[in-house]
């Protein structure tokens, strides 16, 4: 996967010329030089492994991969170490799957909100991503779902990422947010004279099914939609529904068909209530949950992905990064009654999954929601769980990743001590494999 890097000959008299540069020049020959050493086989040894599949944590684990992929899970000492292995000795620490965010923004950057991201183009959000997908993968997310992004950014970023171009996480992506016009998922900033409208912009059951075939068009594995109003957009109240039963149903019904999964943006009650009958595959925030919402997400099976880590940000440094003072009103409504409907929903045994929105709030500072999940009800395994191998079975992709199991992609991490006594350790990831490749250590 990092072949296509410059070589260190390459890199070092470009990069030097300038003190960032010299960063980048030093964390690039350090990737490089990790990237040549990697043999076929790959064995890890630790103190702990959390086991998601079987809600456990092993003692003295052994972990054998070839090329990519896991081939045995056991105690030490019951396998033989292949004589030409690499042998990763984390003596002290506690392995776990890459983690997975299934809400996040690599496109954008948590210092621009409000008036201030109207300044920033295309091409300058692509570039954006790039920074942020290696803050995000440094920081043990091995998988995000990339909810949003201008034209297309997150594709690209998506591409190269595969490509070995740039370093970064697993990407599914949904290309542009689709919307009703002046909703949340459209640009409300400029007055009439100037004529800006979202990419996502569609009203009425057969435009939603066109820009969901855009988008497909155009390389999204996802689709995401706003069946609400929002908090950090202008105008539009937070709790309304935007998108009619209809119009859900529509878009929902295309993307299934065409056999994506839809992520509905939805604070208000009866957006979320629509959205889940409409057959939407997650609820992105789900704030004001009632009782009815709760029940119809168990009954269809409806992941929430509530991001209760990013109050925080938005009430504490917002102001200062741009927010609109009418957003920091809404904030100071929405935070609250939603960790207390995390909470309601957690104990009706609704399936959940791990969003922080990061783009938000900084990349890289995505684990520090996990202490706030177990804060508000769940045990540290369900917290970890939520953010690997239910996310993973929301893509569709359980099979693949979301686990340390044999026959699975080698993505996985490691933190020094018990992160089932403090899930903080989880915000200082030591160790980062993806694709069987050490990218950090």
């Amino acid at each position: 996967m990092m072949q296509r890097f410059l070589s260190s000959t390459q890199v070092a008299p470009v990069l030097t010329r300038h003190p960032l540069k010299t960063k980048l020049c030093s964390l690039m020959l350090a990737l490089l030089a990790t990237t040549h050493a990697v043999a076929d086989t790959l064995v890890i040894k630790a103190d702990a492994l959390v086991d998601v599949e079987n809600s456990t944590v092993l003692s003295a684990p052994l972990v054998i991969v070839e090329n990519n992929i896991i081939r045995y899970v056991g105690k030490q000492g019951s396998q033989a170490i292949p004589d030409d292995a690499q042998v990763l000795d984390l003596s002290g620490h506690t392995l776990l799957p890459g983690l997975m965010d299934m809400h996040v923004h690599l496109t954008s950057d948590a210092n621009l909100h409000g008036y201030r991201r109207l300044k920033v183009s295309t091409p300058r959000s692509a570039i954006t991503g790039v920074k942020n997908a290696q803050s995000t993968l440094m920081a043990g997310f091995t998988t995000v779902r990339n909810v949003g992004a201008p034209g297309y950014a997150d594709v690209a970023l998506r591409d190269a990422i595969n490509e070995g171009d740039v370093l970064g996480p697993r990407m599914y992506v949904s290309g542009p947010s689709i919307g009703v016009t002046g909703g949340h998922c459209d640009n409300n900033l400029l007055p009439f004279e100037y004529d800006v409208q979202s990419e996502g912009v569609a009203d009425g059951p057969w435009a939603v099914r066109t820009k969901v075939r855009q988008n497909i068009k155009y390389g999204a594995d996802v689709i995401k939609f706003c069946a609400t109003g929002g908090v950090l957009s202008k105008g539009t109240k937070v709790g309304a529904q935007q998108f009619s039963f209809e119009e859900m149903q529509a878009l929902i019904t295309e993307a299934h068909l065409r056999g994506l999964t839809v992520a509905a943006h939805a604070h208000g009650t009866s957006g979320i209530k629509d959205a889940i009958r409409a057959g939407v595959d997650s609820i992105e925030h789900g704030s004001f949950l009632d009782d009815e919402a709760i029940a119809l997400a168990k009954k269809m099976g409806t992941y929430l992905s509530m991001d209760i880590y990013v109050t925080e940000y938005i009430l504490g440094e917002g102001e200062k990064a741009g927010i609109l003072e009418e957003s920091l009103a809404k904030e100071r409504t929405v935070g609250k009654r939603q960790r207390d409907n995390f909470t309601k929903a957690l104990n009706a045994g609704v399936k959940m999954v791990f969003g922080s929105d990061a783009g938000v709030y900084p990349h890289g500072d995505n684990a520090r929601q996990l202490s706030r999940m177990v804060r508000f009800g769940m045990t540290p395994m369900q917290a970890i769980q939520a953010a690997t191998i239910h996310s993973a079975d929301l893509l569709g992709k359980a099979k693949l990743i979301g686990s340390v199991s044999e026959g699975k992609l080698a993505d996985i991490i490691a933190v020094k001590g018990n992160v089932m006594a403090d899930m903080t350790l989880l915000e200082n990831v030591q160790v980062v494999i993806k694709d069987g490749v050490i990218v950090k250590k």
